[in-house]
This record gives C-alpha cells, structure tokens and sequence, in this order.
C-alpha cells in the first residue's frame, strides 16, 4: 500500500497544497466526535443529576453541540470538496500519461487486446483508484483521528472500560486482514467481465449495420446476456466471499457494547464512576464502534482501489516492447537502398510467417508484392516501419538497421495509404492535416488536387469543413481513399506504402483512386500490395510472395515470359 502510495506522488506534488489541507482538516472532523461525547458528562453529572446549574448553563451544552456539528459539516464539506478536485486532477495527470503510453505500445499489443480491454484498463482503473486514493485517505485520516479521540474520551471516563473496549476493537477489525486475499481472484475476473461488457457496447456501436443487416438482434442479445450472468455470478461470489465481513464485526460489537453496559453497571453501583461518566463513555464508544460495524464494505472499496492502482501503475511501469535504443540514431534522408536481409518473423512461437526474407531495393523504384492471402506481404511491409520487430536478420536503410534509428525520424520517411483507412471524426481538413499548423493553403490546396479531391470538396457546401462523421461513416470508400492519399502528400515522405488502396473500390471509384496514386507515385520509393494485378504492371519489380517465402521477381514481361512463372498463372487467372 505504501509502495503504490508513493508511485502516485509525482501526480500529487502539483496539488500538494490543496491535498494537505484536505489531509488537515480531517483533524478537527474527527477530533470533533470526542468533543460532543466530552460535553455529555458534565451535563449528565451537574444538569441532570446534581441539578445545580441555572438556566443559561444548561442551554450552554446543546448550543456548543449544535455549534460544533454545524462546524464540523462545513468541514467535512470543504474536504470532500478539496479531495474531489485533487481527485480530479490527479486522474487527469495518470490519464494523460496512460494515454500516451498507449499510442506508443506496438501493433501487437493491440492484436491481443479488444477495446473493452483497453477502456476498462487506461479509463476506469484510473478512476476507481484515483477517486478511491483521496476519500479513503479522508475516510482513513478522519477515522483515525476521531478513534484516538474518542479513546481519549474513553479513558478520560473509566480506563477499565476502555481496556475492555479497545481489546473488542481490535477483535472487530481482525476479518480485514483477510479481504484482499479473498477477493483478489474474484475481482480479476470481474475485471475480464466487465471489459466484455464494454466491448460488446463498442461492438454494437461500430458494426451497427452488420448487425441491422443480418439482423443479429437476438445473437448479440444472447451474447449480452451471458456476459451479464456472469458478471453477476461474480458479483455474488465476491459476497459469499465478503458478505458476512460487516455482520461478523456488527456481532462482536454488540458483545463489546454488551460487556461494557454490564462491567459500566457495577462500576456505577461501586461509585467508581459516576452515571455522567458512563453516559459519555457509552456515547464515546458507540461513535467509535458505529463507523466500524460498516466498514467491512468499505474497506472492500479500499482493496478494490489499491488493486486497482497496482494495475494502473504495472501499465505505466511497462516498457513498450518497440522502443528507441539509447544511442538511436536520427534518419535525415533515404539516399540509395532499402535491404530485408535474412529476415524472418512470427506472430506465435513456432508459427513462421516469413522465412529468410532477402530483398534489395534501390531508392526511386516501384515494387509490388503478390502472392497467396495470408502468405506475408502485409507483414513483410509492416516491418519496415517497425509496426513489428523481425525474430532474426536485419531490414537496413542506406546500410543501416532500422532498429539503430530514432523511431519517430524513420516513421517520418514513409507514408502509408491502407486498405481501411481510419478517418477521425471531425472534419475533412483535419483529417487531411492531422494536427500540422505549418501546412500552407498553396500546399494544401495542391494536395487536394494531386488526391483529385477537388470536384468532389468543391460539391460540399461546408467545403473542408464538412462534417465527416465518426470513422469517416458520411463518405464512400473512393472518397476516404483519396483523403488518405490527401494525407500522403501533406506529409510528402520519401517511401510510400500502399497497402491494398483500390482492392475495396467499384471500377469506377478505383479509377478515379488509381489516378491520385499515380500522382502519389512520382519521385519517391513505393511498395504495393495488390490482388489485382492489372495495378502493379508497371512496377520497376514485382515481388512474389506464397507462405512466407520469396519465390520469384521481375518486371511484369519477365514474369510473363516464364511458362512456369506463378505469377503467370496467377494473372492468366485474373485475366479469364
């Protein structure tokens, strides 16, 4: 607890102040307890029983009473509030940097992970400990103080008491040693549960017309479904586990209460103490006991927070697995060569993707990948860009490994048009600039022209500042092409990717598409991923790929003029 306490300082220290103060006045919120059962024995002994007091005097107590709990709510107010914006503030410091740790994890981290997954982990655990960290440390703080109060108070009336009411106490909060154990494999898979519930929201939102159009209501119902019993089946199970917590303490309370009325009885009769003692003693010990028959489930809320900010922390404390080498070198240019050497690569233990890859491309040219689906190409592509990194061998830029360069300067070089490009909601223009200020209207401009977005803007009546929707969902798949290409040109990269761009298209849209390509083309190092090879013709190369491994390259007419070439047969069949 202390440890993770301390990992959350730097995100406190901004806000130390307001922080403190809400630490301190919990001093007098909990001090002022002792006061109010302080105040009932001299009322007992002098107003009630001895009967000497005036008037004046006997108002005076449940004045100061009054007095003390309207002070100690407006405290207990400014607390809350103090420990809500810090709270606050906090979660927006650990979100900040969750966020960012996010962007930079590797492509294979997002393969494994669903977005329930995500959501649950960056968002509500940040939530669930931040918020939990301060109002159990309010809780905690203000407990404490009021408990060392009221002790006070206890002893202050009779010491054999309060030794009998201490030792209960103790036998009371004994069962919290327990929770975490109990709950921790419990609270996993609630975690993992309610992550699906997330995710099936998420589902239904994006695939919405999937859904509408093989009207998948009752299938995704009944998946709902089973989600929900089985976040309720370990909603019960954490009972079962913790349930009997606050009736176990509320029992032995009452046998606490239960002694202390009976020894308090005999003390009385003795005339050890008098009734104004006792009635302050027994007002002092039930303000200290009451809080503690409940706080089986709040102290759940407190485990569930401190598991939650260990995880919080285990994601910040993660080094992505793709990260820059501490002498990285910074890629200024690509001058002559782009080299895969011996490279070989796997998703899963054991399961080659590509196997002792060699290829060597000269700066300028044009090379197209086809093959067999699932046989590599897409893969072969994402290593340059170090979406992953190789098992073995080396891909070189200008003869240097691309694992010796700084990542952000090598993800400078190359542009990449997918085959489901991911539009931001907003409008065209930003998602053609994507966050560039240095961008001039002539550049821009250029750009919509060279993607042959012009007619289609110039259509609009918002022009660049239509509305897009989330996803791109309001435009047709040639019109998010080419604002992808759009993108290529504004961020005017030396190597460009093209991953699939037309295979989604109608002949017309990949028409209109294969012409702002064409124009994407010119002067740079392009790699194309094609099944329709009509596309790559014209390629300085192409590349044939089937089950990981290179098996034959040249020009188109090279191919074609191998009676056994596969890439022969594989045209001759698109061709028929």
């Amino acid at each position: 607890m202390v440890k993770n306490y301390r990992k959350i300082l730097p995100y406190v220290k901004p806000y130390w102040v307001r922080a403190l103060i809400a630490v301190l006045i919990t001093i007098p919120i909990g001090s002022m307890d002792a006061v109010i059962a302080w105040s009932l024995k001299p009322y007992m002994d002098v107003v009630m029983l001895e009967q000497r007091a005036t008037t004046t005097q006997a108002a005076l107590i449940p004045v100061l009473i009054i007095v003390f709990s309207s002070l100690q709510s407006l405290l207990n107010y400014t607390a809350t509030y103090l420990n809500t914006w810090v709270g606050q503030k906090i979660a927006q410091g650990v979100k900040i940097d969750l966020f960012d740790k996010l962007m930079h994890y590797n492509a294979a981290f997002f393969d494994k992970m669903n977005s329930g997954d995500v959501l649950f982990r960056f968002n509500n655990d940040v939530d669930m400990a931040c918020s939990g960290l301060l109002s159990n440390l309010k809780l905690f703080t203000t407990r404490v103080f009021s408990s060392i109060s009221l002790i006070a108070v206890l002893f202050y009336n009779s010491w054999q008491l309060a030794i009998v009411a201490v030792i209960v106490l103790a036998g009371a909060l004994y069962p919290l040693t327990t929770v975490k154990r109990k709950i921790k494999s419990v609270m996993d898979k609630t975690i993992f549960s309610g992550a699906a519930v997330m995710t099936h929201y998420n589902e239904t939102f994006n695939g919405n017309r999937i859904v509408t159009s093989y009207n998948l209501y009752d299938y995704q119902n009944q998946r709902f479904q089973e989600t929900l019993r089985s976040v309720f089946k370990l909603g019960m199970k954490m009972i079962q586990r913790t349930g009997m917590m606050s009736p176990l303490m509320h029992f032995i309370v009452s046998l606490g209460i239960a002694a202390v009325i009976w020894l308090g009885s005999y003390l009385i009769v003795t005339k050890q103490i008098s009734p104004g003692n006792f009635v302050s003693f027994i007002t002092a010990l039930i303000m200290l006991y009451n809080p503690i028959k409940s706080i089986g489930n709040n102290f759940n809320s407190v485990q569930m927070a401190l598991m939650a900010m260990e995880r919080v922390f285990g994601l910040l404390e993660t080094v992505p697995i793709i990260h820059n080498k501490p002498d990285a070198k910074k890629l200024e240019k690509v001058k002559k060569t782009i080299e895969y050497k011996d490279v070989c690569f796997e998703y899963n233990p054991n399961k080659p993707i590509l196997k002792n890859i060699n290829l060597k491309i000269t700066c300028g040219q044009t090379i197209a990948f086809v093959g067999n689906s699932g046989g590599g190409k897409t893969t072969l592509v994402n290593l340059l860009p170090r979406f992953y990194d190789l098992k073995s061998g080396q891909v070189l830029i200008d003869g240097q490994d691309i694992r010796d360069l700084e990542l952000n300067s090598l993800r400078d070089k190359i542009a990449i048009v997918f085959q489901d490009n991911f539009l931001f909601a907003g409008t065209i223009k930003e998602n053609i600039l994507l966050g560039r200020t240095d961008i001039s209207d002539e550049k821009l401009n250029n750009a919509i022209k060279c993607a042959c977005l012009e007619e289609f803007i110039n259509s609009l009546d918002n022009g660049l500042d239509t509305q897009i929707g989330e996803r791109g969902v309001l435009l047709s798949g040639g019109q998010k092409q080419r604002i992808a290409i759009a993108r290529a040109f504004i961020k005017d990269a030396p190597i460009v990717i093209l991953d699939e761009a037309t295979s989604a298209l109608d002949n017309k849209s990949e028409a209109v598409v294969q012409q702002a390509i064409d124009n994407l083309m010119k002067d740079r190092t392009v790699f194309i991923i094609a099944h329709r090879l009509s596309t790559v013709r014209n390629a300085d190369k192409i590349v044939v790929v089937n089950y990981g491994e290179i098996v034959e390259t040249g020009t188109h007419e090279e191919l074609l003029a191998n009676d056994n070439s596969v890439y022969g047969a594989l045209y001759k069949t698109q061709i028929k």
